[in-house]
């Protein structure tokens, strides 16, 4: 009889239920039920082979759901670049410096602002920004509808204090800058020439110091304080949500303003952020607002930076004599100058660097800091010396009792039996002076036309006979609050004055009209404010031009011979006398 399909089911049901039940039976029925024991014995195992199977998979599910969903929100940085130059970036410097691949191109520079000059365009990166070696930089411009879209950085350069500079060639006005490797949106440069470019927050008064071009105030004098006043604020273009203060003094570039209590409160609390290494995406600036029917505010990229705290208690400050100096291409007599002024008694050097490019880090590197307190400060501005005195005036106050402003090609001399010990330390005990004027002869090439080996004190030893101009050694407690200083010379507090040290006691060697290749090089671009260029027809009948020489850049054929009228060689015997190693007959520097 045939069976059907459910009928057949419980039988065989039925057939494995009495045979499991009894404890005997055939020896077929006894195989069957073994291997029905060892199939029951596999089930674990396959169960468990199951459940890893299926957690494996869930694994990889999940695991692709999070590569989903990490690439969709993945951060990405977006740029005003045409596709063609962002991927000529990515491919290029910018997945070089980040170190991965054309998908992880990471900026590794940030640019902070930028400032169009007459011969350059100057990039100012933000604090923690990883500078690379200059020849890797190039500066990237926008709109990109020319053939020089990429050009290669003039200058790369960081100092000490954290700044870092990139110079990039001029471009037209109106073209944006950035750098290759940085992907942020290009900046829209500002101009030079209209601009709040610095300032510092004096604790002595509360005030603040701004440093500003554009406003076309009379050299050396006062203008009036109450036509301006000071702003300030995380975006100055929005009038609501910006700080205003009375200005207290104007002068040259140089404004003095009362700090709201409000930002010294805000600097403090930022100070402490930096020191915990937060920054801020958008920093407090500070600018310079003129007050009338035509109220206008200057372009600002200058954030209040604190001057070292007031002590209202200490004795004695650290240094009794400092250096100031600005300069510009003078690396290769900075070591001379520099042990020289050690060794007759300078206890500390602020050097403003005006955008040399020869060098000067590994010069300065070089000199043992344990014996030599040299630090470095960036300083890009044009036709600003004034304005740099002024800021390192500012910087020196609280370690230094005397400053002395001469530059590196000027060497304090002491003809006579006193040394500078002597000389300050009596006018240290007469607080009315505040000023010690020292005359400065002019040395020429004295017959040279290769640069001496030995150095300028040894090598040029024939000068004018009459003394050119002075230059100063401040004391920075008696400077008057304007910091109005012209050539060098500062305008001190009312009842404080000047003494003009004489010739037989102290004066400057000023090595001014060298060898023709040193001479050219130096007058090309001068950092003085009268003459920023000795080649351009401006103040021709100025003291900062050789005389005779006008504007024409073509060596005299009498130029070694020049500028020779009285030979001196005073100081070149006391270097010899003081420096010379008696075993080589050499010189330190």
């Amino acid at each position: 009889m045939v069976m059907s399909a459910k009928e057949r089911k419980l039988s065989r049901l039925g057939s494995c239920k009495v045979a499991g039940g009894g404890g005997g039976g055939s020896p077929a029925a006894r195989g069957h039920r073994s291997a029905a024991a060892a199939a029951s014995a596999a089930g674990p195992q396959r169960r468990l082979f199951a459940a890893l199977f299926a957690f494996l998979c869930v694994g990889v599910v999940v695991i692709g759901g999070v590569h989903v969903i990490g690439a969709s929100f993945r951060p990405v940085l977006r740029t005003a670049w045409p596709s063609g130059t962002l991927n000529a970036i990515s491919s290029d410097t910018g997945a070089q410096q980040a170190g991965g691949g054309d998908d992880t191109v990471l900026p590794s520079v940030q640019i902070q602002h930028a400032v169009g000059f007459p011969d350059r365009v100057l990039l100012i990166l933000k604090d923690g920004s990883s500078l690379p070696a200059p020849e890797r930089v190039e500066c990237l411009y926008s709109p990109a509808n020319s053939s020089e879209l990429r050009r290669r950085a003039l200058l790369a350069v960081s100092s000490p204090d954290g700044s870092s500079l990139v110079h990039c060639p001029a471009e037209p006005s109106g073209v944006d800058v950035s750098l290759s490797l940085s992907l942020s949106p290009p900046v829209a440069p500002l101009h030079w020439d209209r601009l709040v470019y610095t300032a510092l927050v004096d604790s002595r008064d509360n005030s603040t110091v701004v440093f500003a071009k554009g406003m076309n105030l009379r050299p050396g004098r006062l203008g009036v304080a109450s036509r301006y006043q000071c702003v300030f604020g995380r975006d100055l273009s929005k009038p609501k949500h910006v700080l205003t203060s009375p200005v207290i003094s104007a002068a040259q570039e140089i404004f003095r303003c009362v700090t709201p209590a409000r930002i010294r409160r805000y600097l403090r609390m930022s100070t402490d952020a930096r020191r915990n290494g937060d920054t801020d995406d958008k920093p407090m600036l500070v600018s310079i607002r003129t007050k009338g029917q035509r109220d206008s505010t200057l372009p600002s990229i200058a954030e209040p930076e604190p001057l070292p705290r007031y002590n209202r208690h200490r004795r004695q400050k650290a240094h009794s004599m400092c250096v100031c100096t600005m300069l510009r291409n003078q690396a290769r007599f900075l070591r001379e100058w520099i042990i020289y002024h050690s060794h007759i008694g300078v206890e500390r050097w602020f050097i403003y660097d005006n955008n040399s490019d020869d060098d000067i880090e590994q010069v300065l590197n070089t000199m043992d800091p344990s014996r030599y307190n040299v630090t470095r400060h960036l300083w890009p501005w044009m036709k600003s010396q004034e304005a740099g005195f002024a800021h390192c005036a500012l910087r020196a106050r609280e370690s230094c009792e005397w400053v002395g402003f001469i530059d590196v090609d000027e060497f304090l001399h002491f003809p006579g039996n006193q040394t500078l010990a002597d000389i300050l330390q009596n006018y240290s005990n007469r607080p009315r002076i505040g000023e010690l004027r020292t005359a400065c002869h002019s040395f020429g090439p004295s017959g040279r036309t290769k640069i001496p080996k030995k150095g300028v004190t040894t090598g040029y030893t024939c000068r004018l006979s009459a003394p050119e101009r002075h230059k100063s050694i401040v004391r920075p407690d008696a400077l008057n609050p304007s910091l109005i200083n012209v050539v060098h010379h500062f305008h001190l507090k009312e009842g404080a004055r000047y003494v003009n040290i004489g010739q037989g006691v102290m004066l400057i060697n000023h090595y001014k009209y060298q060898v023709w290749e040193v001479f050219k090089d130096k007058f090309s671009g001068r950092v003085a404010t009268y003459v920023a260029d000795w080649k351009d027809k401006e103040n021709v009948g100025s003291r900062d031009r050789a005389p005779g020489l006008g504007t024409k850049p073509v060596e005299p054929e009498d130029w070694p011979s020049r500028f020779c009228e009285v030979y001196d060689t005073g100081l070149k015997d006391f270097v010899h006398k003081a420096f010379t190693d008696p075993d080589t007959g050499s010189l330190p520097w």
